[in-house]
């Protein structure tokens, strides 16, 4: 199936970065959110990111009108009625995304496949209250989207080899590797950066060194371009506690538990860059 009509819902950083490759790279893509405000912030961001590539000649004016001209918003989730593709990027709760995913199911073709950039949620669960499973898949893009250049393509036990394949050429047409994972809690990405990322808080709970020393050794010692503590401040506090306690319950390992520090900024409401502080101090 040649996918050429995408919808992403949330129109976050996740959603708008996903919207903007796709329309870069010539797919019609509608951008959807609840909420209008939700959207012109993300065709905002959007329309920074398209003037930046052409301030540095990354791309025309003319790609960038072009890039544009294939994106359209809005809040309504029936315009998902002639899509081939929908993804959806919104919060990382379970009982929002079956929502979405039993109304999205009622509401697009027959043969369109449903994705979800979950980074920690079971596939399999999402694919079972659909009437197509087999059609219903993870692609999980990392953050920033525009820049980087793996797309985890996750395959829930019911999904089909069609429904993969349609979505490693997809990511290809993205300008991105698509790496195959099988639905188990964190897949691939977060079940090795996770831990490494709640290790390094321990690190810093223990009083072994402070979280600039941490994030020094990893990037001088280990080639890192950014260090583990720095990281978890960009990808949310909040974000790195929840995947933690997905694979802490899913494993029924006590190597997942999460750091008891990591929960205390959490509760602090210090869920690093995004609330201007973590373990770091932001402007």
């Amino acid at each position: 199936m040649a996918v050429e009509k995408v919808m992403v819902i949330g129109a976050g950083q996740m959603g708008a970065g996903i919207a903007q490759v796709f329309a870069q790279s010539g797919f019609q893509v509608k951008l959807n959110d609840i909420a209008e405000e939700s959207l012109q912030k993300g065709l905002a961001t959007i329309e920074k990111h398209l003037s930046r590539n052409v301030e540095k000649g990354r791309m025309d004016e003319a790609d960038k009108t072009n890039t544009l001209n294939n994106l359209e918003t809005t809040t309504s989730l029936n315009e998902a009625n002639d899509c081939d593709l929908v993804i959806e990027a919104v919060v990382e709760n379970m009982d929002v995304k079956t929502k979405v995913f039993q109304q999205l199911d009622q509401i697009t073709p027959k043969h369109a496949i449903l994705a979800s950039n979950t980074s920690s949620l079971p596939i399999t669960d999402i694919a079972a209250v659909t009437e197509r499973p087999e059609q219903v898949i993870g692609m999980h893009f990392m953050n920033p989207v525009p820049v980087m250049k793996l797309v985890e393509v996750i395959r829930a036990i019911q999904t089909s080899d069609e429904t993969y394949q349609t979505i490693a050429e997809t990511a290809e047409k993205l300008n991105k590797t698509a790496v195959e994972v099988n639905d188990y809690p964190g897949f691939a990405a977060n079940r090795v950066l996770m831990p490494m990322i709640n290790e390094a808080v321990y690190a810093v709970f223990e009083g072994v060194a402070e979280p600039e020393a941490i994030d020094e050794v990893m990037k001088l010692g280990m080639n890192h371009p950014m260090g583990p503590l720095q990281l978890a401040d960009f990808i949310g506090l909040d974000t790195c506690l929840y995947i933690m306690e997905v694979l802490h319950e899913g494993f029924g390992d006590s190597k997942y538990r999460p750091c008891p520090l990591l929960r205390k900024y959490v509760n602090a409401g210090w869920l690093g860059k995004k609330s201007g502080r973590g373990f770091y101090v932001y402007e």
